[in-house]
């Protein structure tokens, strides 16, 4: 499906760097701006990755974005708590000098809490959530957090910084009193394809929420929205995530387009 004129759609949070894309990522990024994405997020997983963020940024951040052609690219530097227990000793430096000095790298992350696979020790996974909130704190940069089975200590813990940092929940699957301090603190929410799953049952949640703090996001290679559940993930999907989450709030498509796209540009400052 090709998009002709605004309102151009943001993938706010996928991983371009994955290897699932080393063989036709020029294709994913054609294909994400004939499906009317302008622009996109890359996000970060741990210090190497970063490094391949700000390599992929260097050769194709400037590319236009406009329908039919490569979407602009923008990406974060972080460690993501599935990769905490190997993080070594100068790689927080390494990300904090990435996110200061690269002009195209907007936010600090991922970073946050997995209780659900437990891949890294729960205390070293808070203690890495806790220092990338000190650098985006420093850097007067958002913080882009991933929460799986962790209401209770990400809820705690964004209630101790209040509104010292801006941040998203991003891929949310939480629940009402998680959402309920986000939004006290002022957090974005954003959402992926789960939203179009046939067993999603958090609808009531996503009507709930105030438009100005919504974005959309594919998390691909990973997530891919039905009608492509089961195969990888890619941004031209993230439309899907827009039409679902629209069907959900009963709005009008181009309405959740245009929202999503603003909050995202704004909060990321996806500025050329």
């Amino acid at each position: 499906m090709t998009v002709c004129g605004p309102p151009l759609l943001v993938d706010s949070h996928c991983h371009l760097t994955d290897a699932q894309f080393d063989k036709d990522r020029s294709e994913v990024l054609l294909r994400a701006g004939q499906a009317g994405v302008g622009k996109i997020l890359t996000i970060a997983s741990d210090r190497g990755d970063a490094e391949r963020v700000a390599k992929l940024l260097d050769g194709g951040g400037e590319t236009a974005g406009a329908a039919g052609t490569r979407p602009q690219l923008w990406g974060t530097a972080g460690v993501h708590p599935h990769e905490a227990e190997a993080a070594a000793e100068g790689d927080l430096d390494a990300i904090r000098e990435l996110a200061r000095s690269h002009p195209r790298i907007v936010a600090v992350g991922e970073t946050g809490l997995d209780f659900f696979y437990d891949h890294s020790p729960r205390s070293l996974q808070e203690s890495l959530f806790r220092d990338h909130l000190a650098m985006a704190e420093a850097l007067d940069l958002p913080i882009v957090v991933h929460s799986r089975n962790a209401d209770d200590l990400t809820a705690r813990i964004l209630q101790e910084w209040g509104s010292r940092v801006r941040g998203v929940l991003h891929c949310f699957t939480g629940g009402a009193e998680l959402l309920e301090v986000a939004l006290e603190v002022g957090w974005m929410v954003s959402f992926t394809g789960i939203i179009t799953f046939k067993k999603y049952d958090a609808q009531t949640l996503v009507r709930s929420l105030p438009r100005e703090r919504l974005m959309v996001e594919t998390d691909a290679p990973y997530l891919a929205p039905v009608p492509h559940r089961g195969r990888r993930n890619e941004p031209s999907y993230v439309a899907r995530v827009a039409e679902s989450l629209a069907t959900i709030r009963g709005e009008d498509l181009e309405e959740v387009q245009g929202y999503t796209s603003e909050n995202a540009v704004r909060f990321f400052d996806l500025t050329p």
